[in-house]
């Protein structure tokens, strides 16, 4: 939506859409950026740290770098949310990951070098736990 070429990198603005009960991502953490989730439609649930909580539309959540964090969509509809990412640049993460996920079998070794590229650090192994947890469809 907004790149952060248009912001001198201060701020990307992107918009996520979950289909019902989808995980947006598993326990990741950012090296370099903050994120703040602003809720559109629908349910969205949050684990912040040990937190669990679930936002709705007009609510504003903050996921601060350095702390690990996961989202899905908590509802039986679809939720869309804005994230506004802090500073600039994280946003190609998701350009760079979209056509590599289009494609069966996914390519991991190349997903490792943008997750290592951007600094994150994901918790593949959280999936499952998830996804039980809080009645989540994988695949």
């Amino acid at each position: 939506m907004i790149d952060g070429n248009t912001t001198n990198r201060a701020f990307s603005l992107v918009e996520h859409r979950l289909p019902a009960r989808a995980l947006g991502a598993p326990l990741h953490t950012h090296r370099n950026e903050d994120e703040y989730s602003y809720i559109l439609q629908g349910s969205i649930g949050l684990q912040l740290g040990e937190q669990i909580l679930v936002a709705g539309p007009g609510d504003l959540v903050m996921k601060p770098r350095g702390v690990p964090h996961a989202f899905w969509n908590a509802g039986d509809d679809e939720a869309r949310l804005l994230e506004l990412i802090s500073p600039a640049g994280f946003e190609g993460y998701f350009r760079e990951l979209a056509p590599l996920l289009a494609v069966q079998p996914v390519d991991e070794a190349a997903i490792g070098e943008i997750v290592a590229r951007y600094e994150l650090d994901i918790d593949f192994s959280s999936i499952p736990a998830l996804a039980e947890r809080h009645g989540l469809r994988l695949g």
